[in-house]
């Protein structure tokens, strides 16, 4: 059985840090391209930072510029978002993402990163909350 758990989730001060895990079991992220989504409440899910196989490629949402930062362990099956200079808009439930399909990699464009339906797996979601 396929899983994504992740964690790290919490509440936080603005200006604060925290680090999500997403955790695979079932399936190997080797090879696979991996994203996280966040949705906040009463909006649509949206795309805030992708990797490639290798880490060699990182697209990033402009929200998520300068203060996040994706990468992934293969050796782990884990990916993760560091998040620094957090906002009172970064609350949102995060959520990790990940294609069971190997791709070419002129298949992997940015628009790639972004689009939900490229995405076979999915977390069940951690909460990130920021506010003093």
């Amino acid at each position: 059985q396929v899983q994504l758990v992740e964690s790290g989730g919490g509440l936080v001060q603005p200006g604060g840090s925290l680090r999500l895990s997403c955790v695979a079991s079932g399936f190997t992220l080797d090879y696979r391209s991996l994203s996280w989504f966040r949705q906040a409440p009463g909006k649509k899910r949206e795309f805030v930072a992708g990797v490639n196989w290798s880490g060699s490629i990182t697209p990033y949402a402009d929200s998520a510029k300068g203060r996040f930062t994706i990468s992934r362990d293969n050796a782990k099956n884990t990916m993760y978002l560091q998040m620094n200079s957090l906002k009172p808009e970064d609350t949102a439930v995060y959520y990790c993402a990940a294609d069971r399909d190997a791709h070419e990699p002129s298949y992997l464009t940015e628009a790639y990163y972004h689009r939900e339906e490229e995405y076979d797996y999915w977390g069940q979601g951690t909460q990130v909350t920021v506010s003093s």
